[in-house]
């Protein structure tokens, strides 16, 4: 964590970061599973002058590598220029105060309808953070690729979001208990975030997906204002998330490597 404090000791901004080493290489990385951080600044902050003691921290630490993604809205000044700089799409609904004027944004041939004739099919149950990490592998396996994730890390995280109440893990099973789609969502007074999602590789119903996303969204509303579906520079993508009646925002990836000559060798040994 790096922090800034003014003169009488009050902390004025404070960013936390991921730092690693690999073979005496150096570096800061996004955290699993964290779209976006970046820093926080204390309102009434010189936001400028605070940035520059962040930026001037992470100099200092004579990193190899270092990239963070900042969440929506966060200044990005002079200080951090050097980096590497790129604009990236995240999804969202603003609003999900009232969630039937949130369904009526959805698209009705390809949102609404579904998720009607799924729920006459399905229904929304709860599992456990175990049930569910053996379910987002057998999901990826079922793609012929292996999950980035172990399922030690997922179980960790979601059991701690549900312990602070800041988390919720729903599925939707048919009638017999076949789980059809699972999904995990964070969430703080300020906005949700779809952090991980399954679905069944023996095949699911149609709308079983929308239908969970709809389920989640009318439990948050009243617990916080946004719903995040986190982004995708994919075109596909980015067309089924439009389709919640979602638009896209923009964060920034900063990157920079102090040595131009060590990337490649760097980014071999990080895709490791």
């Amino acid at each position: 964590m790096a922090l800034v404090h003014d003169a009488d000791g009050l902390i004025t901004a404070a960013m936390p970061y991921h730092y690693a080493s690999r073979l005496g290489l150096r570096y800061i990385l996004q955290p699993q599973l964290t779209q976006f951080n970046g820093p926080w600044y204390r309102p009434g902050t010189d936001t400028a002058a605070a940035a520059q003691q962040l930026a001037a921290h992470f100099r200092s630490m004579r990193l190899l590598f270092f990239q963070q993604c900042f969440a929506p809205g966060t200044p990005i000044g002079p200080e951090w220029h050097g980096c590497t700089v790129v604009p990236r799409p995240t999804y969202r609904i603003d609003d999900i105060d009232d969630p039937q004027q949130v369904f009526l944004n959805f698209d009705k041939q390809r949102r609404q309808r579904p998720i009607r004739r799924a729920g006459k099919e399905l229904s929304p149950v709860s599992l456990s953070p175990q049930r569910f990490a053996l379910f987002h592998a057998e999901y990826w396996a079922s793609r012929g690729q292996r999950d980035l994730l172990s399922q030690d890390f997922m179980v960790h995280v979601i059991q701690a979001a549900l312990d602070r109440n800041q988390g919720i893990l729903l599925g939707v099973a048919d009638q017999e208990g076949r789980l059809h789609a699972a999904r995990f969502v964070a969430y703080d007074n300020q906005c949700a975030y779809a952090l991980l999602s399954a679905l069944n590789p023996d095949g699911h119903a149609n709308g079983a997906s929308p239908l969970l996303f709809w389920h989640i969204i009318q439990r948050l509303s009243g617990h916080t204002r946004a719903f995040d579906f986190e982004g995708s520079r994919d075109p596909g993508i980015a067309f089924s998330y439009s389709l919640y009646g979602s638009h896209p925002t923009t964060y920034h990836q900063l990157t920079h490597y102090p040595l131009p000559l060590l990337r490649p060798l760097l980014k071999r040994k990080l895709e490791q």
